[in-house]
């Protein structure tokens, strides 16, 4: 087995954006710190999400459109694994491929950026911020009714000049994502999960595969961060009883400490009028059925409701 994993070119299907550049070289080297010799290449290609910039992300079908390029690299041969930010991957997965191993996750939280203000507070009436996210722009929405919520796409480099050039007084980024790129002094305040619940997985990068790839399984193996999947399993349990999709406003985040397991999660109108919100807390073991749990609170407390009305105002193409 050693000398077919040895044998074997692992090669890495990504996105072109610095940001999943940046995470398929995080895998590579992981991969090759924990198997010496193993031969990895990076399959670069471009998806519909990286063409698509002058469209809201959820009228053009939802962050899934940065991983099917990927997926179907996978299911034709041309990759065998795909490296995800997770916020940005869907609940279902095509036949025969799956999500097999969750790195260790980064930092989780909202970022606040602004060349001018030093926090959300700070940001006088009226101020222009930037998100395309409908869960940052409802819980933004709901904290302050006064702010002028404006749609952002593109890279974050290309987000940071927007800022730059004037057209917003603040934009929420993710702190990970400054940090990976090298940005840490663009950030003006990190936004705790209290004032700004995270994406589902936020902060964390998956690793997709042919689940039939024995060979490929166990070389990922080790990469594997076992709290971080029991935080992150929790929260995409959650999201999958809602059939929530990537691009919705709903937030999750699971903290764990030893074995005991906090989930906390919110379903938003993204106008900010109304803000469903829950919490379990149990053992670890017992992560994915207090995400199914806690969804079940959620629907029942008006998040079916919004849920409808949001999938009924952006049809997936």
């Amino acid at each position: 087995m050693v000398i077919r994993m040895l044998d074997k070119i692992v090669r890495i299907a990504t996105r072109q954006s610095p940001l999943a550049l940046w995470q398929a070289h995080y895998v590579r080297q992981h991969l090759l710190d924990n198997h010496p010799g193993l031969q990895v290449e990076l399959v670069p290609m471009v998806t519909r999400g990286d063409i698509i910039l002058d469209t809201p992300l959820a009228k053009v079908g939802g962050k899934g459109l940065f991983v099917k390029e990927l997926e179907l690299a996978l299911l034709e041969g041309r990759a065998d694994i795909a490296v995800h930010s997770m916020k940005d991957v869907p609940v279902d997965f095509p036949a025969g491929l799956g999500l097999v191993t969750i790195c260790e996750r980064d930092d989780p939280r909202d970022a606040f950026v602004s060349n001018h203000f030093a926090s959300l507070e700070q940001l006088p009436l009226g101020s222009r911020v930037g998100t395309s996210s409908l869960r940052r722009q409802c819980q933004l929405r709901q904290r302050r009714p006064d702010l002028v919520v404006c749609d952002l796409r593109g890279n974050v480099g290309t987000r940071l000049a927007k800022l730059d050039k004037g057209e917003y007084d603040a934009i929420i980024l993710a702190v990970a994502g400054l940090k990976r790129l090298g940005l840490e002094q663009r950030l003006s305040s990190p936004i705790s999960p209290e004032q700004s619940l995270p994406a589902v997985g936020q902060g964390a990068v998956g690793i997709e595969c042919r689940l039939d790839d024995e060979i490929t399984r166990a070389l990922l193996a080790p990469l594997n961060h076992h709290e971080s999947e029991i935080r992150v399993r929790a929260e995409r349990a959650m999201n999958t009883r809602l059939e929530g999709g990537c691009q919705v406003p709903i937030g999750s985040y699971a903290e764990l400490t030893g074995e005991q397991l906090w989930l906390r999660a919110l379903v938003g109108r993204p106008d900010g009028s109304q803000i469903v919100r829950g919490e379990r807390r149990g053992p670890a073991a017992m992560a994915e059925q207090m995400g199914v749990e806690l969804a079940e609170e959620l629907l029942a407390a008006g998040a079916r409701e919004i849920l409808h009305e949001v999938y009924q105002g952006y049809p997936a193409l």
